[in-house]
C-alpha cells in the first residue's frame, strides 16, 4: 500500500467535527482524516478521562488482525479512546451475543448480519441511529442509497453496512481447465447452470460433482424467486406459496438425478456454511455458493485457483447487500464516541485501506475510490474487481429479513435435507416447512 496518503475528503466534511469529538472526550484530539463532519451545535456533553469501548465481531484471524489494526489507528488519533476487543468464528457467535443481551451486557459496538438485525432492533437491544443520520453526525451520504436503507428496520436506522457483498458462485478454474469445460458465466439461467454442472460431472468421470446442491440455501432460493418477480418475504410473512417451493425443490431433485450434485452426505457436511467445509475447497465439487466477501478466505483454504461469477439468473435479482453491519448497543455509556468509531470504520480512507475487502468492498463509494490500487492481497483484489463489474446492474434492495429469519433458514435447510435423504417427498417437506415457518415469523 502507499507509504503515505492524504486524508479522504468526505462529502460534506466539516472541520467542526474534530471539535465535537474533542468535546465528547473533554480534550483535544488528533486529526482523524476522512471522517464525516457535523457542527459545533451537535456536541454532546463533555466526557472527561479515558474511554474504553468494548467491540465484538465474528470472523477469522485475518479479519481480527485487520480490524484491530484499524481500531489502533483510531486510538492513535484519539488517544483517550481504547478498545477491549473480543472476536470468534461465526459458529456460536449469536448464541454468545444472546447470552450477553439477556444479561444486559452487550458490547458497545457489535457486528451483526441481516439474519438478526430486525430481531435485535425490535427487541430494543440496538441504539436508534436515526437522529445521528438526520444531522450527519453519522454520515451515510457516501453510501449507495439502497445500501444505506438496508440498515433500516421499521423506518429507523439501526445498523451501518460495514461493507457490501453479493451472492457468488465460486468455482475451481484449474479443475475446469484440466477437464476442458468452460467456466460458468454471469447471466446463466438456472437450467443452463445445472446442465453445465452435469457436464463437469461427466467430464470428471464422476470423480468431482459439478455443483454444490443449494436446495436448502436461502440466498439461492431468494435469488431464484427474485428472478421470477417474487421475494422471500412480504413484510412479516413468506413471499411465496407452497407450489413455488415445490418447484424449487423439484428443480434440484432433477439435478441430483442428473448427477449434477454430489452425495447427500457430502452436501450435508457443507450446509452449515463454514468456509473450510465448502465443497469447492474440499474438492468434492467444481463450484460452491458463497458471499463474495468470503472469497479471500476460501482462496486461502485451498491450493486451487478459484474464480467468481454471479449466481444464476438475472443480475437484477441481486441487490446491494450489507455483508454485515456495525451496530451500537442501546445501553452504551458513550453513544457519541461509538458513532464516531462507526464513522471511522466505514467512512475513513486510511481505515478502509487497512480493512481492505476482507468484509467485502467498502460500503462508502468515496472509500472505494480512495483504496483503489492499494489492496495487495490478490484474492481481495479479484473479489473487489468482481464487485465492480456488477456496477449498476443490481436490482432494488428488499427490506432486511423479518424477525424469525434465522429460524426460517434452519427450517428450509431441514426440509431440503429431508428430501435429499429420502425421508420426505417434496410436497410433504414443503407443507411442513410452510407451517413451521409461518409460526416462526408470527412469534
Amino acid at each position: 500500500m502507499p507509504a503515505a496518503r492524504s486524508p479522504l475528503p468526505a462529502p460534506g466534511a466539516d472541520p467542526g467535527r474534530r471539535r465535537v469529538l474533542a468535546a465528547l472526550l473533554g480534550a483535544p484530539v488528533l486529526a482523524t482524516g476522512g471522517l464525516t463532519g457535523c457542527s459545533d451545535e451537535q456536541a454532546a456533553p463533555a466526557e472527561t478521562g479515558p474511554i474504553e469501548l468494548s467491540v465484538f465481531w465474528y470472523g477469522g484471524t485475518k479479519r481480527a488482525e485487520l480490524t484491530e489494526r484499524a481500531l489502533r489507528l483510531y486510538s492513535d488519533r484519539n488517544p483517550r479512546v481504547s478498545f477491549r476487543v473480543t472476536w470468534q468464528g461465526a459458529n456460536g457467535y449469536y448464541e454468545r451475543l444472546a447470552t450477553q443481551a439477556a444479561g444486559g451486557n452487550v458490547p458497545d459496538l457489535i457486528q451483526l448480519d441481516d439474519s438478526v438485525l430486525t430481531e435485535y432492533a425490535q427487541r430494543e437491544i440496538l441504539l436508534d441511529l436515526s437522529g445521528y443520520v438526520a444531522d450527519n453526525r453519522l454520515d451515510l451520504r457516501a453510501l449507495p442509497p439502497a445500501l444505506a436503507r438496508y440498515g433500516q428496520v421499521d423506518g429507523r436506522t439501526v445498523g451501518v453496512p460495514a461493507a457490501q457483498t453479493v451472492a457468488t458462485l465460486v468455482y475451481d478454474r484449474g479443475l475446469l481447465r484440466r477437464l476442458r469445460v468452460p467456466e460458468p458465466r454471469t447471466g446463466m439461467s438456472w437450467p443452463e447452470y445445472i446442465s453445465w454442472a452435469q457436464r463437469v460431472t461427466r467430464a470428471s468421470e464422476s470423480r468431482v460433482a459439478g455443483t454444490m446442491d443449494p436446495s436448502g440455501d436461502y440466498r439461492a432460493l431468494w435469488l431464484w424467486l427474485r428472478g421470477r418477480g417474487g421475494e422471500l418475504y412480504r413484510g412479516r410473512q413468506l413471499g411465496f406459496d407452497p407450489d413455488v417451493l415445490v418447484e424449487w425443490f423439484e428443480l434440484w431433485q432433477r439435478a441430483r438425478a442428473g448427477r449434477a450434485t454430489p452425495s447427500a452426505a457430502l452436501v450435508d457436511q457443507a450446509d452449515g456454511g463454514e468456509p473450510a467445509r465448502q465443497l469447492v475447497v474440499t474438492g468434492a465439487s467444481a463450484a460452491s455458493f458463497a458471499w463474495s466477501h468470503q472469497f479471500p478466505e476460501l482462496q486461502r483454504l485451498t491450493g486451487a485457483d478459484l474464480g467468481l461469477a454471479a449466481l444464476p439468473g438475472p443480475l437484477a435479482a441481486h441487490w446491494p447487500r450489507a455483508s454485515m453491519y456495525w451496530a451500537a448497543f442501546r445501553g452504551t455509556r458513550h453513544p457519541g464516541v461509538v458513532i464516531d468509531v462507526i464513522n471511522f470504520l466505514t467512512g475513513n480512507g486510511e481505515a478502509g485501506t487497512v480493512l481492505g475487502h476482507e468484509r467485502g468492498f467498502s460500503a462508502s463509494l468515496a472509500v472505494r475510490r480512495y483504496v483503489e490500487g492499494s489492496i495487495t492481497d490478490e484474492a481481495q483484489k479479484r473479489a473487489a474487481a468482481f464487485g465492480a463489474t456488477l456496477g449498476d446492474n443490481l436490482g432494488p434492495a428488499p427490506s432486511p429479513p423479518p424477525k424469525g429469519h434465522s429460524r426460517v433458514r434452519e427450517l428450509l435447510l431441514a426440509a431440503a435435507e429431508s428430501i435429499r435423504s429420502g425421508e420426505a417427498g417434496t410436497r410433504a417437506a414443503t407443507t411442513r416447512f410452510m407451517a413451521r415457518a409461518d409460526a416462526a415469523l408470527a412469534e
